[in-house]
């Protein structure tokens, strides 16, 4: 569920005319900063004259500004926890770990304990850990995010230097990150880029969406085929890609695959254009989708370091299912095998919890 929200209203001054919208917001107080004033902004929730905007649009006296604000949460006090992680490199600076599927990555009025968080915490101590995401503790260690039920590589950083370094890295696409994902139909080129900006859904403010409007931001994935599959007589075949993303927005890949037709196998959110038979969905519960290469420089040493991991049990399962109908591994699936094949298997198998 969702933190309840409630509509307020400005009216541009003239001392306002001229500002951008994020500055005003902030100045105005009617966000916390200009950051979280950006935010809302970017997610839809700020009009201005009934309409939404860039952060960047000029106000002008008159102006109808409508902005949504959530009602104070009760406080979500964070402590660690003893939670089994697949930590891959680990230093005074930082860790690379194997995120299990189920786990959620910071702690929220929905998901108060049970997180990486929590995880991270019980692992290091609270006061080895980086917070360079917020003044409060339900983002030590965080750097960037893995959707609860997307599998494999992330980072983690433990002083607020190497936090702010990885964050930098990650800002400027120096941080290489591939996933593995398996999708609803057979495509029809081996490689390709997306470039489709996302914006909060105009329907549903849980999901987000292929959009053309000012909120939407930029967004570029690329894609190789790795494996085809045939179509049966429940599906209209598969296809295993990798996707580099080389922007990080909320859940960027699952979105562009529907955007393009060809949604993610077992997502359970963006699949509208999918086979409707489960089936189809060859018995996921979850989306194929994992995260098995990062590549990124030490953020203290400027070492260059690269990590690569292979499937979890339940997609490699759902692959071996398909194993008969393989139309043949790509020049760049024969690449990734190898790749894989000389990569651990996660050790720590999560369970994607009932709805």
């Amino acid at each position: 569920m969702d933190a309840m929200s409630r509509s307020l209203c400005h009216i541009a001054t003239t001392e306002d005319a001229g500002n951008r919208l994020d500055a005003l917001c902030a100045a105005r107080g009617l966000y916390a900063s200009r950051s979280a004033a950006a935010r809302a902004i970017e997610e839809g929730r700020v009009f201005v004259n009934g309409a939404t905007v860039s952060k960047k649009h000029a106000v002008a006296a008159g102006d109808t500004i409508v902005y949504e604000v959530d009602d104070e949460p009760e406080s979500v006090v964070v402590y660690g926890e003893p939670i089994d992680l697949d930590v891959r490199f680990e230093d005074e600076d930082m860790l690379v770990l194997s995120k299990q599927i189920g786990l959620v990555c910071h702690p929220s009025v929905d998901h108060a304990h049970g997180t990486l968080v929590n995880a991270l915490i019980w692992h290091c101590g609270e006061e080895n850990l980086c917070n360079v995401q917020g003044e409060e503790a339900d983002r030590l260690g965080i750097v960037h995010r893995l959707d609860r039920d997307t599998s494999g590589l992330m980072l983690a950083a433990k002083t607020d230097e190497a936090g702010c370094e990885l964050m930098a890295q990650i800002q400027d696409r120096a941080v290489d990150r591939h996933y593995i994902a398996l999708v609803h139909g057979i495509m029809a080129h081996d490689t390709g880029m997306i470039d489709a900006p996302i914006a909060r859904s105009a329907d549903e403010r849980c999901r987000m969406a292929v959009r053309d409007t000012p909120s939407a931001r930029e967004a570029i994935t690329t894609f190789r085929v790795l494996e085809r599959f045939e179509a049966g007589p429940k599906d209209d075949g598969y296809s295993l890609i990798e996707c580099k993303l080389f922007t990080g927005r909320t859940h960027q890949i699952r979105v562009h695959m529907q955007y393009t037709r060809h949604p993610i196998v077992g997502d359970p959110v963006y699949n509208a254009h999918g086979p409707r038979d489960a089936r189809a969905q060859l018995g996921l519960r979850r989306q194929f989708l994992h995260s098995y290469s990062i590549a990124f420089e030490h953020p203290t040493t400027g070492e260059p370091m690269a990590f690569a991991d292979n499937l979890p049990q339940d997609l490699q399962e759902a692959l071996d299912a398909l194993a008969e109908r393989s139309l043949g591994k790509t020049d760049a699936g024969r690449e990734v095998a190898e790749l894989m094949a000389a990569s651990p298997v996660p050790s720590v198998e999560g369970e994607v919890p009932d709805e």
